[in-house]
């Protein structure tokens, strides 16, 4: 077999590598889930040079409650119930990624806009919501973890334009009770469960909607070890 004659530039590696990597947060289930996206953060620190800044991260996360047996997502297992965890896993996952200066957000939002959206968003949530609900009041998200068709459940990611601040993530869900058939869901739009922000403990970063609070209160999925 005959060699090709020029292989990628180290610069175009880490821009592929970065690509595939925003969108395989975005879409997950698509990419191979967890694993995909943390083989691409690999890729991606070696091309870097910097094999154990991941190794580092991952020792934060256990501190706050954010790493299981099983990674970010075994962690929400225990503590956001009743949806897949793909896209809550994608959203801490893009916090790290964010610091590295490869997130690429569909758009930032100005101090003052997120200055509101933090101070308020926790008494917002006090209320039950749906997606809808949450980009009427907040506009259009930084990133959309999950795809459009309202039938799903998602996460969505709010940033200031200073990077240095933590993303605001609300976490939505749609499906049916417990029992009833799966397909199709109840709702015309994915519910509110919970809003997430900050880099202290994982569960007091943490705020339920009503919905959340009752979908907590119902479910029987074990909490994996921190």
């Amino acid at each position: 077999m005959t060699p090709p004659t020029s292989l990628a530039t180290a610069e175009e590696i880490h821009g592929h590598l970065v690509d595939q990597l925003n969108l395989a947060l975005r879409r997950p289930g698509m990419y191979g889930g967890e694993l995909a996206v943390r083989i691409l953060l690999d890729h991606l620190l070696f091309v870097e040079r910097q094999p154990d800044a991941f190794a580092q991260q991952r020792r934060e996360w256990e501190e706050r409650g954010l790493w299981s047996a099983v990674g970010v997502s075994g962690a929400f297992r225990g503590v956001i119930p009743g949806r897949s965890h793909d896209f809550d896993a994608a959203s801490v996952y893009a916090e790290f990624a964010l610091r590295r200066g490869w997130l690429k957000p569909d758009r930032v939002l100005e101090k003052e806009d997120y200055d509101a959206l933090r101070g308020r968003v926790r008494r917002w949530a006090a209320e039950d919501r749906t997606w809808a609900d949450v980009t009427a009041e907040f506009g259009a998200p930084s990133v959309l973890f999950g795809g459009t068709n309202p039938l799903y459940g998602k996460t969505l990611g709010y940033l200031s334009e200073d990077p240095s601040q933590p993303m605001v993530v609300f976490h939505l869900w749609n499906g049916a009770a417990a029992g009833a058939d799966a397909w199709p869901p109840e709702h015309e739009q994915p519910l509110l469960l919970a809003v997430r922000f900050g880099d202290g403990p994982f569960r007091r970063s943490v705020t339920f909607t009503p919905e959340g609070e009752r979908r907590k209160s119902t479910t029987t999925e074990p909490c994996p070890p921190q």
